[in-house]
């Protein structure tokens, strides 16, 4: 009994490690939640490289109706910072921006949050 409880510790924490190595949204521009002046460029920081050919990025309006943007880029800087233009009219309103990224490990990762135009 002893020794099944120590191996299923063990396997639960490696699978926490490995949950873990997984890459993660780090901060946005505009930030989750915020009340912005309409964005020209929407940026995604994450814990990872980033293939942007693998990865999307798209926006919601407050009419649910989608907003267009221009193909997603890596900062020249910074491989783990994706840039997506913003191409469509921003009127006021509460806006959801989803996002699908594959990192260099080829693992592939979603999210999404609301930001607001002023």
């Amino acid at each position: 009994m002893r020794k099944t409880l120590i191996l299923a510790a063990a396997l639960s924490l490696i699978g926490a490690v490995q949950a873990d190595a997984h890459a993660r949204l780090l901060k946005s521009d505009p930030k989750a939640g915020a009340t912005v002046a309409a964005p020209k460029v929407l940026r995604l920081s994450y814990s990872e490289t980033i293939v942007p050919g693998n990865s999307s990025v798209s926006v919601t309006g407050p009419d649910k109706a989608p907003v267009a943007t221009g193909p997603i880029a890596l900062d020249a800087k910074d491989k783990r910072t994706v840039l997506a233009p913003v191409t469509g009219k921003l009127a006021p309103g509460a806006y959801k921006l989803d996002w699908s990224m594959t990192s260099a490990d080829g693992h592939t990762m979603t999210g999404a949050f609301v930001f607001k135009v002023k």
